[in-house]
């Protein structure tokens, strides 16, 4: 049985115009191979979608900003996924936050622990479009593109 979720990711683009992306894959399915993502998850209950965005944020790469720091929803999308021997059907809202760079610590102090993230890396636009590794969302080069020609820079 599938279950739904719905999450928040974030789309974190330095003054490089780089997106941070995090190396994973399912711990309980290794022979299913890695793949990029961008920072994010799951929503619990009672939070915001941008608070959700924001904890993860900061979980998972250890930059802390208030969620209405990450205004307003700029994607969506629906996926279907397999993860730790569960089936999901997964909405996601992805919001835009732009640093001046930020470095991802993942032993500092506090930091959570997650078994599916096996490393991290700043992309170029251009080396995502050339890219034969796996990332998600397959058309992320497209909607960064897209977001990042209507964003302020």
């Amino acid at each position: 049985m599938q279950e739904e979720r719905r999450a928040a990711r974030v789309l974190l683009v330095d003054n490089e115009h780089r997106v941070l992306l995090l190396q994973g894959g399912d711990p309980d399915e290794p022979d299913r191979g890695q793949w990029w993502i961008t920072p994010g998850g799951g929503i619990e209950p009672g939070e915001s979608p941008p608070q959700a965005a924001a904890r993860e944020l900061d979980e998972e790469t250890g930059l802390r900003v208030p969620a209405s720091e990450l205004g307003h929803v700029v994607h969506e999308r629906v996926t279907e996924f397999r993860f730790a021997g569960r089936d999901y059907r997964q909405s996601e809202d992805y919001f835009l936050l732009r640093v001046p760079a930020h470095e991802v610590d993942p032993d500092r102090p506090g930091a959570v622990a997650d078994p599916g993230i096996t490393g991290h890396r700043w992309w170029t636009l251009p080396a995502l479009e050339r890219t034969s590794e796996v990332v998600f969302p397959r058309d992320l080069r497209d909607v960064l593109g897209r977001v990042l020609g209507a964003a302020p820079c």
